[in-house]
């Protein structure tokens, strides 16, 4: 099978792309830009373009017919690529749709990582301690990992780790063997309209699900009447800094018991190294983090301040319909952090009718209001950055669009 993704560069679909590619396929895609991922990809001898206006969809399928084309939900009904696939009459699929032809095909059993936060750390947890306990597995994590590619296909596999994410409703095409619920936060309002459609669907992905593992406090009322679900009561004693971190592991080592895995999960999971943009180091005092809602930013804060007495945050809020929706919940999410630079919204997939919400607008309800700055991504922000790590403070950079990008080059120009 040939297959050709557009978005390859993307967290969801570039992983994809590496098991398509484990899984014996003939893979190539494009995207709009360079990133971790298409570096990545390229190193895996897979042939990215840089670029989507069409031609290299083209000559690709006129040198060897394209079978499927996969793309990212984020791609317009009239971008270039998708239209001329169509025209071309190539089958065109969003990436659950291709994977969950791979688990079937490859008689595969579902391990499903859902929630609305810690679902890559969750699932970069489990592949690392499965991995390091000798048990062969497949799997997609939403980011490069540190300690192999992002999606693997294992031939020796019985199961395949997926971080199923919610938005787009893509969670809900699967029918796992096992599923593990993080947390649930309302989300994605431009998918979900209403936070109980939103709780709605996760209720039905676990009806969806043969077995489940969650939280009895968060998801006792969503998920009471299954048949066979482990709602937990409270975390273990992990070695592992951060509440949410040791949370997270709790539900991979109930995850090794339901599953049956013998050994020593709690020491493979004391050496996990972490996945790139939850909080990553990047450099001595300095943190990148893809959080980007209030419960994240609480979360990923007090992490912080077991490393550190003092923090400074610099914040890029994602998505303004996202920000229209949860403005209200900035409050006491940033009392750990000495000071917050406020960036501007990262603006995607955005809804043209609703006015972008300044910085402003966004910090009026924050009880330590008074230590927070807007600022902007340029020198003066990267000024304040080495004055805080100089002066010993940790420095937490926080959002899912452009501030990770932003920092490494900064560290690149730096060296």
């Amino acid at each position: 099978m040939n297959i050709f993704f557009s978005g390859i560069g993307g967290v969801g679909i570039g992983p994809l792309a590496e098991i398509a590619a484990d899984a014996g396929y003939r893979v190539q895609g494009s995207d709009a830009a360079e990133g971790l991922m298409t570096q990545a990809l390229r190193t895996r001898g897979i042939t990215v373009n840089i670029g989507q206006d069409g031609s290299f969809l083209q000559a690709t399928h006129d040198e060897t017919p394209i079978d499927w084309f996969v793309y990212t939900a984020a791609l317009p009904d009239d971008h270039p690529e998708l239209v001329l696939a169509r025209t071309l009459g190539i089958k065109t699929a969003k990436r659950d749709e291709l994977l969950a032809h791979i688990i079937a095909e490859k008689n595969l059993k579902l391990i499903a990582v859902a929630g609305t936060h810690g679902k890559t750390t969750t699932t970069g947890m489990l592949v690392w301690t499965l991995r390091q306990l000798g048990v062969s597995v497949s799997y997609v994590v939403g980011t490069t990992l540190s300690f192999g590619p992002s999606g693997m296909f294992d031939p020796a596999s019985e199961y395949f780790v997926y971080e199923c994410d919610e938005f787009d409703r893509n969670f809900l095409h699967f029918r796992p063997h096992l599923s593990l619920v993080t947390s649930i936060d309302y989300d994605h309002p431009d998918t979900y309209p209403t936070e109980r459609s939103y709780f709605d669907a996760f209720r039905q992905f676990g009806e969806q699900s043969q077995q489940l593992i969650a939280w009895q406090s968060q998801h006792g009322e969503l998920f009471a009447q299954h048949p066979d679900a482990w709602l937990l009561e409270a975390s273990l004693d992990v070695k592992l800094p951060g509440a949410h971190n040791r949370a997270n592991a709790t539900l991979v080592l109930k995850t090794l018991e339901k599953l049956g895995v013998s050994g020593d999960g709690f020491a493979a999971l004391t050496e996990f190294p972490g996945t790139d943009r939850r909080f990553e180091k990047l450099a001595d005092n300095l943190y990148s983090d893809y959080g980007h809602h209030p419960a994240e930013i609480a979360a990923t804060l007090q992490m912080a301040r077991e490393l550190s007495d003092h923090i400074a945050l610099v914040y890029q809020p994602h998505q303004n319909v996202r920000q229209h929706e949860i403005k209200d919940q900035y409050t006491d999410q940033f009392e750990l952090a000495d000071e917050v630079y406020w960036l501007p919204t990262y603006l995607s997939r955005e809804d043209p009718n609703l006015p972008i919400l300044t910085p402003e607008e966004l910090i009026p309800n924050i009880t330590n209001k008074n230590s927070v700055h807007t600022a902007e991504l340029n020198d003066e922000l990267w000024d304040t950055i080495q004055n805080a790590r100089d002066a010993g403070k940790l420095v937490l950079c926080m959002g899912a669009g452009s501030i990770d990008g932003w920092l490494r080059e900064k560290l690149t120009a730096r060296l």
